[in-house]
C-alpha cells in the first residue's frame, strides 16, 4: 500500500489563532472557561477542552453574568455581541479573520442600499452570524438553482458574499448564475472562500487521480471537510470521511492500493499521524509527503 499524504492539509490560520487562544485563555483564567459554540468543529478538538473545564454552549442564557465567554472562529451576530455587553461578559473574539471580513463587507454593503445574496448552508454558525448583520437585505443560497430562481426588490444595487469554506467548484456555478441572472452584480474583494480552503481543495484536485481511495480527516459538522470528500468523491473514487483512526475498515482497502490522505482544516495534525500510523501497521503502508504549495500567512492573535 502506498499512502500520499496531501499538502497542506488540516489546521489552518484562523484555527491555529482560536485554539491558541483558547489555551492562553484555559491557563490564564480559572475554570469555568465558556465558548459560544464549538471553537471549531472537530470532535477530538472539543473533547480537548472539554476535559480541561471548557464549556461550549448555544445560548448566552447559560453563561453566568461577568463571567469570560470567548467566541468561537466561525464568528457570532450583533445580538450576541448585545447580550454579552448586557451580561457584563469578559469577551474574549476568536473570530477568524476572513470571516470578520466577510461581516464587516455585509454592513458595508447593507448600508450601501445593496440587496445581499450569501452563498452558504443555511444553519451553519458562520452564515448564522453574517446574515444577522443585517436580515432584512440579505437572502441565503446555495446552489444554482436557487440563484436562477432568485428574485429580489433591487435588481440594480444586488452584492454577493460567500462562506468560507465552500467548493471552489460548486461556487463557481453558482456566481456565474447570479451573474446572468443580476448583471450589475458586484462582489466582496478579495473573494470570500478563504485561501486555506481553496488550497485543501487544489491539492486534493491534482492528487486524486493518482488514488485509487482517499481518506478526509475531520469531523461530520465541518464544512470544509465534507466539500474535500464531495470533491474526492467526484473523481469516481470511494472517498470516506472519518474522525480518527478508529473510523477505518477494513473493507475500504486492499494491500497493494493507493490512498489519498487529507484532513480538514479543523483537524489535529495528531489524529493524520494516527491513521498513517494504523495503515502502516495494518497493510506495511509507505508514506509520500506530496506539497502542492506552501502556507505561511499567521494571524495576530486578540487580547486576552
Amino acid at each position: 500500500m502506498q499512502l500520499i499524504l496531501a499538502s497542506p492539509r488540516g489546521f489552518c490560520a484562523g484555527v491555529n489563532r482560536a485554539i491558541t487562544t483558547l489555551e492562553q485563555v484555559v491557563a490564564k483564567y480559572p475554570a469555568p472557561i465558556f465558548v459560544y459554540h464549538e471553537i471549531v468543529h472537530n470532535t477530538w478538538v472539543v473533547r480537548h477542552f472539554q476535559e480541561r473545564g471548557v464549556r461550549f454552549v448555544n445560548t448566552l442564557e447559560d453563561v453566568p453574568d461577568g463571567a469570560c465567554v470567548m467566541y468561537s472562529a466561525h464568528g457570532v451576530s450583533p445580538e450576541i455581541r448585545a447580550q454579552s455587553a448586557s451580561k457584563h461578559l469578559r469577551v474574549i473574539d476568536a473570530t477568524c479573520p476572513l470571516v470578520a471580513h466577510i461581516h464587516a463587507q455585509a454592513r458595508k454593503f447593507a448600508a450601501e442600499g445593496f440587496q445581499i445574496v450569501l452563498i452558504g448552508h443555511a444553519g451553519h454558525d458562520e452564515i448564522v452570524g453574517v446574515m444577522q448583520e443585517a436580515p432584512e437585505v440579505i437572502h441565503v443560497i446555495c446552489s444554482k438553482e436557487e440563484a436562477e430562481a432568485l428574485v429580489l426588490p433591487d435588481t440594480d444595487k444586488v452584492a454577493y458574499l460567500t462562506q468560507t469554506t465552500l467548493s471552489v467548484e460548486e461556487t463557481a456555478e453558482i456566481i456565474a448564475a447570479l451573474h446572468q441572472r443580476f448583471p450589475k452584480i458586484q462582489h466582496s474583494k478579495p473573494d470570500c472562500i478563504c485561501f486555506a480552503t481553496q488550497n485543501r481543495q487544489r491539492a486534493v484536485r491534482e492528487l486524486v487521480a493518482q488514488a485509487d481511495v482517499a481518506l478526509i480527516i475531520g469531523s461530520a459538522n465541518s464544512s470544509n471537510s465534507r466539500r474535500l470528500q464531495e470533491l474526492a468523491a467526484k473523481k469516481q473514487i470511494p472517498a470516506h470521511l472519518i474522525d480518527g483512526a478508529e473510523d477505518l475498515q477494513t473493507a475500504w482497502f486492499q494491500p497493494d492500493q493507493t490512498v489519498l490522505i487529507t484532513a480538514g482544516a479543523s483537524a489535529p495534525e495528531a489524529i493524520v499521524q494516527q491513521v498513517v500510523s494504523q495503515l502502516r501497521a495494518q497493510y506495511g503502508a509507505t508514506v509520500t509527503e506530496a506539497e502542492i504549495c506552501q502556507e505561511s500567512l499567521t494571524f495576530k492573535l486578540p487580547e486576552i
